[in-house]
């Protein structure tokens, strides 16, 4: 999931303080790019139950090979 960010505005504020508008909109997107690959909590919180899922799935294959295995024993 991105998280929001306004370029714009962000290079507006840089040239309110007095940074060269050139300079100000390579800093918006810079920053911009950047966020893209920050995780959020949602983010983080889909890939913690797949990975529980996928943890799960793996545990129930492994326990009926076992079971299996122990038939033919």
């Amino acid at each position: 999931m991105a998280v929001a960010f306004g370029t714009l505005a962000y290079a507006r504020r840089l040239r309110q303080v007095g940074v060269p508008e050139e300079q100000a909109e390579v800093h918006a997107e810079a920053l911009a790019a950047a966020t893209e690959t920050l995780a959020t909590k949602q983010g983080l919180r889909e890939l913690e139950y797949r990975l529980t899922v996928r943890l799960g799935a793996m545990l129930a294959v492994a326990v009926s090979a076992v079971a299996a295995l122990v038939r033919l024993a």
